[in-house]
C-alpha cells in the first residue's frame, strides 16, 4: 500500500487553512496535521475592530463559515479531511530528517511530526515599541479574539472613558471610529506628520484627517511617545510634546514577520525580518513552504521588483493557494502583489493601489500625478457621494502605477479597476477606455476612474496645467504675488469663500467678456469647486494668451487645509 504524502502546516489562521483546505481537495489522500499555538483557528482577525465597535454581538462569529458553523478541529477533521491540533507549539525543525518537534501547551508533552512537505505560515507579531510603562494595565494590541473581547469588557466593567492609540495605520484608524462609536474619547498619536504615512500621499491622508477631526477624533501628530505614564494600569501617554490623559492604549505601531522558527532551522530570511520565499513559496529547503505574514517575497513588487511585506489576510490567503497547487503539482506561481489596500473611516473610504507619489519620488521614477474631485453618481441621485482620486503614472511609458481614493463615494471599485490595471500593466489609454459598466444608480456616464485617467492624459499632452493642494498652499503661504481665479457662480460664491484677499471672481460664464480684468503679468491659479471649470478657465486664457495659468486640482472640495 503507497504511504500517503504526510504535510504539517504550522499555523491555523489564514495561510494555514486555506492551505491545507485547498491541500485536500487536490489531493484527497493526503495525509495534512495542521497546528496551532493557540486554542482558536481560522478566524478573521479583520473583523475585530467591528466587534469592537458593536456591529456584530459575539466576536466567536469571526470563527464562522458564512453559514454560521464554527471553523473548531471538528469542523476541519469532518468537513475538510485534516487533523488540527491546538494548543500546540512547533519548537523545533529537523529538515534532514523531515521532522518538526511539536509541544502540547496544555500538558508539556513533545512528539515529532514527520512530513514530506512542511509548511510555516506563523503570521507576524505586534510591534512593541521599547518605551517605558509597556507592561502597564489596560494596553491592547488588537491581533485576535481575545485581545478584543477583553477590550470590550474592561471598557464595559471598568467604564473606562479616554482612549490613545499609538499608531495611525489601518488598525489605529479602524480602532479609532471603532472607540469613538462607543462613546470613548478618542486621540490618535502618531510621530509622522500625517495618518497613514506609509499608505497615503499626505494631500489625501489631510482629507481624511479633516473628516476625522469633524467626527471627534483628536489627532496628535508629529509627535514621538516617550513613555506611558501610571500606577499599575496606564494614566496617561507622554509624548514629547504633551501629556494625554488615558484610561487604555492601544499600540498599532506595526508587525514584524514571526519568522524565529524558521531563522532557527537555518532556513533563508531577510535581515530586515521575514522568510524569504521563491515564486511558488519554497523557501531555501525546497521541502519547505512558507506563507503569510510571516514571509517577504523576494519578486511581490510588479512596479519596483522590490520586496514588500504586505501583512494582509488577502496576501496570506493568495499565498496558501499557491503552496497547496505547487505541492500537488500545479506550476501556478504567486504573482505578487501591487500593495492594495482599503480602509473604513468613519463615513470615509480610504484606499491605494500601486505606488505614492511621495514613493516614486523616493524611487526615483518620473511619474506625473492628477487629483480628482466629484460625485461618484450622477449629481442629480440622492445617494451622490464626494470622491477624490489621486493618480499617478509613467511620464515615459503612461502606464498606471498608483492610485488613491478617498472620500464619502464608492472608492473601493475604482481601486479594484485600478489595481486590475496596474496587475496587467495597462496604460492611461487603455484605463480611459475600459468598457466598464453605467447606469444612474452605479456610476456616471465616463466613471471617475476613467475621467481621472483623461485628466492625466491632458496633463501629459500639455492641455492641462494642474497644481496640487499642497503646491498652491506653498505658494500662499510664501506670499506670492499670484490671482487666485474663482470661476464658480455667484451663489455658490456667496455661500463659500476662499479666504484669501488674492481671489478674484469672474464666473465661467463671464470669464470670455471680462478677460481683460485679469493681468497678464502675473501667475493665476483658478478653482472652482472640483475644479472642472478651473481646468476650462485655464484652457480659456491660454486661448486668449495668457501662458501663466495653473488650475487648483481637486478645487475647493479638494482643498485638505
Amino acid at each position: 500500500m503507497a504511504i500517503s504524502l504526510r504535510v504539517v502546516v504550522i499555523g491555523g489562521v489564514a495561510c494555514g487553512p486555506k492551505t491545507a483546505s485547498r491541500l485536500k481537495r487536490l489531493l484527497p489522500d493526503a495525509d495534512v496535521t495542521m497546528i496551532e499555538r493557540g486554542g482558536v483557528v481560522s478566524y478573521g482577525a479583520c473583523g475585530l475592530p467591528y466587534y469592537v465597535e458593536g456591529i456584530f454581538p459575539d466576536v466567536e462569529m469571526l470563527t464562522e463559515t458564512p453559514v454560521g458553523i464554527p471553523r473548531t478541529p471538528v469542523f476541519f477533521e469532518k468537513a475538510k479531511g485534516f487533523r488540527v491540533w491546538t494548543r500546540t507549539e512547533a519548537v523545533h525543525i529537523d529538515s534532514k530528517r523531515k521532522k518538526v518537534r511539536v509541544r502540547h501547551l496544555d500538558g508539556g508533552s513533545e512528539e515529532d511530526l514527520a512530513y514530506d512537505k512542511l509548511v510555516i505560515a506563523t503570521g507576524g507579531r505586534p510591534l512593541k515599541p521599547p518605551i517605558p510603562g509597556m507592561d502597564l494595565e489596560n494596553i491592547w494590541y488588537v491581533r485576535e479574539l481575545e485581545d478584543a473581547s477583553s477590550l470590550v469588557e474592561a471598557i464595559e466593567q471598568k467604564n473606562l472613558k479616554r482612549a490613545v492609540l499609538i499608531g495611525a495605520g489601518y488598525i489605529g484608524m479602524e480602532m479609532a471610529e471603532a472607540l469613538k462609536h462607543k462613546g470613548l474619547d478618542v486621540t490618535v498619536v502618531e510621530m509622522f506628520d500625517q495618518i497613514m504615512p506609509q499608505f497615503l500621499d499626505k494631500e489625501m491622508a489631510m482629507l481624511v484627517q479633516k473628516h476625522m477631526r469633524s467626527k471627534g477624533v483628536n489627532l496628535a501628530l508629529e509627535q514621538r511617545v516617550i513613555s506611558l505614564q501610571g500606577n499599575g494600569k496606564v494614566a496617561a501617554v507622554e509624548t514629547d510634546k504633551q501629556t494625554i490623559p488615558a484610561d487604555l492604549a492601544i499600540v498599532a505601531v506595526g508587525v514584524r514577520p514571526n519568522d524565529e522558527l524558521a531563522r532557527e532551522a537555518g532556513l533563508l530570511c531577510s535581515p530586515r525580518g521575514g522568510i524569504v520565499i521563491n515564486g511558488y513559496c519554497q523557501t531555501s529547503d525546497p521541502h519547505i513552504y512558507a506563507g503569510g505574514d510571516c514571509v517577504v517575497n523576494q519578486y511581490v513588487h510588479p512596479i519596483t521588483g522590490a520586496p514588500l511585506y504586505v501583512p494582509l489576510g488577502s496576501t496570506a490567503n493568495k499565498h496558501g493557494r499557491v503552496i497547496a497547487n505547487h505541492i500537488a503539482g500545479l506550476t501556478s506561481p504567486f504573482q505578487g502583489v501591487t500593495g492594495t489596500g482599503i480602509c473604513k473611516v468613519f463615513d470615509y473610504t480610504a484606499g491605494r493601489t500601486g505606488i505614492t507619489e511621495k514613493l516614486a519620488k523616493e524611487l526615483n521614477l518620473d511619474v506625473e500625478t492628477a487629483i480628482w474631485a466629484g460625485p461618484d453618481l450622477p449629481h442629480y441621485l440622492p445617494a451622490s457621494r464626494v470622491l477624490f482620486i489621486k493618480m499617478v503614472a509613467s511620464r515615459r511609458y503612461r502606464k498606471l502605477l498608483g492610485l488613491q481614493v478617498v472620500g464619502m463615494g464608492d472608492g473601493s471599485k475604482r481601486l479594484d479597476v485600478a489595481a486590475t490595471a496596474i496587475f496587467f500593466g495597462a496604460t492611461l489609454d487603455q484605463l480611459g477606455n475600459l468598457d466598464l459598466g453605467y447606469a444612474p444608480p452605479y456610476s456616471p456616464p465616463i466613471d471617475p476612474i476613467a475621467t481621472t485617467a483623461h485628466l492625466l492624459l491632458n496633463k501629459m499632452n500639455g492641455f492641462a496645467r494642474g497644481i496640487s493642494p499642497l503646491q498652491a498652499k506653498q505658494r500662499l503661504d510664501a506670499g506670492d504675488d499670484i490671482v487666485l481665479l474663482d470661476v464658480r457662480t455667484p451663489d455658490e460664491y456667496r455661500a463659500m469663500r476662499f479666504p484669501d484677499e488674492r481671489v478674484v471672481h469672474i464666473p465661467l460664464g463671464a470669464l470670455r467678456e471680462r478677460i481683460d480684468e485679469l493681468p497678464r503679468d502675473k501667475d493665476i491659479l483658478s478653482f472652482c469647486k472640483v475644479s472642472m471649470r478651473g481646468y476650462e478657465a485655464q484652457r480659456i486664457l491660454n486661448a486668449a494668451g495668457y501662458d501663466r495659468v495653473w488650475f487648483i486640482e481637486g478645487g475647493l472640495l479638494g482643498w485638505p487645509f
